[in-house]
């Protein structure tokens, strides 16, 4: 794929409502893209059906949620939870008592990590038990989930999973270089990728972000024949990230965070849903646009791609309501007047020689260096400051209106999907928030 395939206009579909089934396929936790779309499932009046991750003892056991996990769990849904364990990745799995991949990684310090080597003979044992572990807990899943879904429902299977760091605690001293660092504090993601403790990141990124979403797809295929045999239809959505379209120089471009390491799995979750394409399963990642979260805070700068969508709001007509986006966004600064300092400081940044060398759709995701870090974390942290509060920023703002535009957007659309990989971009966010406050 040479280029983003951009959803462009808002679907009018309508095929999920009363007596459908809503299935999380993950865990409702916090901030995130997820509750957009729980969201949008509740307002059309639709079956919640959640799964949790399951949680870990302190002996690396794995467990169902107990009692009072259930309940929280199920008052955050506002639905019911298959309590079967369906924590993704393989770096607390074993085929034996012997060591995990955590085991192994935790061997390695500050000053040792670049050349220590890890057992492949062992982390690919660890990964085939993981990987299996994970098979069985998601047939036993499905097999639970199957009485939960009346004759005729149409059911929306939402994959949220991703992640996969390994739990080292040298990670996170190398984290906050490469994600964070500058000057003399910089660290090249490429030396981290090229070390043994990298690539094992990337297996389980793998195995979290883009497998768990093959084992959904193979393991609900027998649940899947079953309701469209008695006259339901099923669709899967996963939620993706490989850039998006903002407003650049006057003109909607693509541009992406660099270096977002989990990139890599990201694309092989894009191949997982072209796979179930081919195979007449609808199945499609929504690529969605940089917002804040919870786990995306490591990623110092990636935020900086929000700003933009205060020009989007002018551009695509969300009248009054987005002229008091800009107000609000305004008294969120020590001096309002600056945010069209910040507009145009963005603007220069994202048109600057340096930054125009990432925008290389092709060879996303790539490697960090000093330059990006030295002009993206210092850019960040200069209009961080100008900040009334840490605790109140304006892209905590826009990071909500993303979510509040991307579940009607990807709910919609989802009823038909036009293909497998599709991007929403901030001029379809825009449009959507427009026709949601009937601008």
């Amino acid at each position: 794929m040479s280029a983003p395939v951009p959803l462009r206009t808002l679907s009018r579909q309508r095929l999920f409502g009363k007596g459908d089934v809503f299935v999380l396929f993950g865990e409702l936790f916090g901030r995130g893209y997820a509750n957009g779309l729980v969201t949008e499932a509740r307002a059309a009046g639709m079956t919640l059906v959640g799964m949790t991750v399951g949680r870990r003892e302190a002996d690396g056991h794995l467990r169902p949620l107990d009692d009072a996990e259930l309940a929280a769990a199920e008052a955050n849904l506002g639905g019911r939870i298959v309590n079967v364990p369906l924590m993704a990745g393989f770096d607390l799995d074993a085929p034996d008592d012997g060591p995990t991949p955590t085991d192994l990684a935790g061997a390695m310090t500050i000053k040792s990590w670049r050349t220590d080597k890890l057992d492949w003979n062992r982390i690919a044992a660890c990964r085939a038990a993981g990987a299996a572990r994970i098979q069985a807990t998601v047939a036993e899943a499905m097999r639970q989930l199957d009485a939960l879904i009346p004759p005729g429902a149409n059911v929306f299977f939402a994959h949220t999973m991703a992640g996969g760091l390994v739990k080292a605690k040298v990670f996170l001293a190398i984290a906050n270089r490469v994600y964070k660092g500058r000057g003399e504090r910089f660290m090249s993601s490429r030396t981290l990728l090229d070390s043994d403790l990298g690539k094992l990141n990337l297996m389980n990124f793998d195995e979290v972000t883009a497998n768990t979403f093959g084992y959904l797809l193979e393991g609900s295929a027998g649940l899947r024949a079953r309701i469209e045999r008695d006259g339901g239809q099923v669709r899967y959505t996963a939620y993706g990230y490989h850039g998006a379209e903002i407003l650049i120089d006057g003109q909607y471009q693509w541009q992406t965070y660099t270096n977002y390491t989990q990139g890599y799995a990201k694309k092989r979750l894009e191949d997982v849903a072209r796979a179930a394409w081919e195979r007449g399963v609808k199945a499609t990642v929504f690529n969605c646009p940089e917002i804040r979260t919870n786990s995306s805070d490591i990623f110092v700068g990636v935020e900086l791609s929000l700003f933009p969508l205060l020009l989007a709001y002018r551009r695509e007509g969300c009248g009054e309501w987005g002229e008091a986006q800009w107000r609000a966004c305004r008294e969120l600064l020590t001096d309002p007047a600056a945010l069209d300092d910040i507009l145009a400081r963005l603007d220069a940044y994202n048109t600057s020689e340096t930054m125009r060398h990432f925008r290389a759709f092709d060879a996303w995701p790539m490697d960090n260096t000093p330059e990006l870090a030295e002009l993206m974390i210092g850019t960040a942290d200069t209009i961080t400051a100008q900040h009334k509060t840490r605790a109140a920023l304006i892209t905590d703002l826009l990071s909500a209106q993303v979510i509040e535009a991307s579940g009607p957007l990807i709910f919609n659309e989802t009823a038909s999907p036009s293909g497998p990989v599709l991007w929403l971009n901030h001029d379809v966010i825009a449009r959507q928030l427009a026709a949601l406050h009937a601008c």
